[in-house]
This record gives structure tokens, C-alpha cells and sequence, in this order.
């Protein structure tokens, strides 16, 4: 429990106002969740976090910016929710610029927030998880409809608008990079034997395995490292050959879905930049410890993705090419995956 009362919090907020909430609560010692919930009643309204009530009434407040991020990958799409599904533990937005696969049981703190910059006032959606850290965000824009979101909050506001928030500590620990060895020949049989992509996950679970230890014991049939200059090279040969792509970042709480061309790609310090109209991507190189190309069998062929993974053994962001569910993957896409620079004896096994 941080020692800090909301005053306190609030009063160092105001001390720093062109910090970020994220880097100043990990100044302070405390969540990001526990920053934004301090200001309950100055410029903070507590939320009761029903994802399904959420959803119904995005698509009325338009054009917004939604954003996805994990400790190393920041990915922003501005577009409307459409499309909006749920099914069990789980939803979907299937917009045309905003895809989102939602885990709403992670979602457990929510805050509609207002900040003044300058002279202009700032609104957002911000949700958390159950430890205080961003599952999603969503920012309003010019040209957003502020009276559909002043339904919504006003619709969910919680009664209780208590600035303490109880966070509970993280459950990231790092991953453990060895799997079972005598696994091997059951992951290969089984990740031979995929259909569809999406079995992948229950293999793991199956298995008790994660997703690197998976790619490093599998072999290079199926999985292969690549060389760190990869990730940027992969990006380079997609502009230049207008190669689209999907790129997916997660954080606990939601995967955030980009499908289609990128087209203004920089690199400013540890960081590389996607900034093209509707999409916005900002990725710690520095924190990228491996990087993998990962072949899955599916139903006509098979789906290669590139994926980088942090030194913990956590999944930074995933890449394929752009296809259509049930279609094979794009020549062009697989020619450049199967040509970018490996790491020699990359596979475990």
C-alpha cells in the first residue's frame, strides 16, 4: 500500500504537468490507476467498468482515438468502434480502423478523465487492471460527439466516487525460458496438426507452456530467430514494397489490432515510429531481447508471424502479413519472412 494520500498525489501532479501519468506514478512508487483515481472529483469520474455497456455506446461518440500498450509497444488507431461483439469471457470490435479482441475480466478500474492543455480540454476513457496498470484507453478528438460521451459517463458513473484505489500486486513475473524437453515431440505433433492459427493458444495451455518457450523447443521448421536488425528491416521492405500488414500489441486486458499499409516509418533514439493518418505505433527497441519468425500450419497452407519478445520472456508485439480469415498468406509477405537475416542455431531443439 503506497503511503500517499490523494492530496499528496494530486499536489505532485500539479508539480509536474508535462509528465506522462505512466512515468510519474512509477516516480512515485505507486500505480497508474492510483494517479488517475487521486483525481476523483478534480477532473476524474469513477466509472463502474461494465465492458458490454461501454461498447453499445462507443460507437455513438465517433471518431476517437483508441490506445493499447504493453511496457514496450504503444499502438493508437483512430477510427470508431464498430462491429462490437460478445461472446462468454471475451469481445471483439471489429471496426474498420479500430480491432480489438477485449478480456473484460481484467478490466476492473475505469475513469472518464478531463485535462486541461493550454486552453484546449482533454477527455478520455481509461481502464485498468486489477494491479493498477492501462488495459486500454480511448482519447476523444476534435471532431468526437463530447454529448455521446457525456452520456456515457454519466451513465456509468460509479456512486461511490472514492479517489483511493486498492490495487493488488502484479502478476508479471517473468517467464521461465526452458521448457520441458520431453514435450518436444508432443509440441511438434501438435503444432504440426494445426488447422487454424488460433488452436495455438490451446496448445500452450495444454502443454503448460509459454509462447517463447514454445518457438524456442519447436524447431526451425516451425520457428527460427532472427537477427535484432530484423524487426527495423521488416518494416523498411514493407514500405518501400507497400506490403500490408497486421500488427498486434496487448496489453492484460486487450489486444489492439492494425490491418493495411504503413507508409512513415522513423527511428528517434530507442524508439522506432509508425505516425501515418489513422495509425500510430511507438516500440522500445532497446527493450526487444529476441526476436522470432513463427510458422503455423493452416488450413491451405500456413501463417508465418514475426514476434518480439521482451527479456522476461513477455510477448512485445506480434506482425503478419495482411489476410482475409481462411486465406493463405501473401507471396510477398512470406518471400521477405523467409529472407530476413537469422540467427544461426536459433532453435533449441
Amino acid at each position: 500500500m503506497t503511503s500517499l494520500q490523494p492530496a499528496d498525489i494530486r499536489r505532485r501532479r500539479a508539480e509536474n504537468p508535462k509528465m506522462r501519468e505512466r512515468d510519474l506514478a512509477r516516480v512515485l512508487g505507486i500505480s497508474e490507476a492510483e494517479l488517475v483515481g487521486a483525481h476523483c472529483g478534480h477532473g476524474a469520474v469513477r466509472l463502474v467498468p461494465r465492458v458490454a455497456d461501454v461498447l453499445a455506446a462507443m460507437p455513438g461518440v465517433g471518431n476517437v482515438m483508441a490506445l493499447t500498450r504493453n511496457e514496450s509497444a504503444v499502438h493508437e488507431k483512430i477510427g470508431v468502434y464498430e462491429n462490437a461483439q460478445l461472446s462468454g469471457s471475451s469481445a471483439i470490435v471489429l471496426g474498420e480502423q479500430i480491432d480489438l479482441r477485449i478480456f473484460p475480466a481484467h478490466w476492473a478500474y475505469a475513469f472518464a478523465v478531463e485535462k486541461r492543455d493550454g486552453g484546449e480540454l482533454r477527455r478520455s476513457l481509461q481502464f485498468f487492471d486489477r494491479a493498477g496498470d492501462a488495459v486500454h484507453k480511448v482519447h476523444l478528438r476534435a471532431d468526437s460527439n463530447v454529448y455521446a460521451y457525456q452520456n456515457l459517463v454519466d451513465s456509468l458513473a460509479a456512486p461511490d466516487q472514492d479517489p483511493h484505489v486498492a490495487v493488488e500486486p502484479s502478476a508479471q513475473a517473468a517467464m521461465p525460458q526452458a521448457g520441458d524437453e520431453s514435450l518436444v515431440d508432443e509440441l511438434r505433433a501438435r503444432w504440426q496438426a494445426m488447422t487454424d492459427v488460433h488452436q495455438f493458444v490451446s496448445i500452450l495451455r495444454a502443454l503448460k507452456l509459454s509462447r517463447r518457450q514454445a518457438v524456442r523447443m519447436v524447431g526451425e521448421a516451425f520457428a527460427w530467430q532472427l537477427d535484432e536488425g530484423a524487426l527495423t528491416a521488416m518494416m523498411s521492405h514493407a514500405v518501400q514494397q507497400e506490403i500490408p500488414i497486421m500488427c498486434f500489441v496487448g496489453s492484460r486486458g486487450c489486444i489492439q489490432i492494425h490491418s493495411g499499409p504503413i507508409a512513415n516509418v522513423k527511428r528517434v533514439g530507442p524508439w522506432i515510429n509508425v505516425m501515418d493518418p489513422t495509425f500510430h505505433l511507438h516500440l522500445r527497441l532497446d527493450q526487444v531481447a529476441e526476436v522470432w519468425a513463427v510458422r503455423k500450419p493452416a488450413r491451405g497452407g500456413h501463417v508465418t508471424s514475426l514476434e518480439a519478445y521482451d527479456a522476461q520472456g513477455h510477448l512485445i508485439i506480434q506482425f503478419f502479413g495482411k489476410r482475409r480469415e481462411g486465406e493463405d498468406e501473401r507471396a510477398d509477405w512470406r518471400f521477405l519472412m523467409e529472407h530476413l537475416p537469422r540467427l544461426p542455431q536459433a532453435s533449441a531443439a
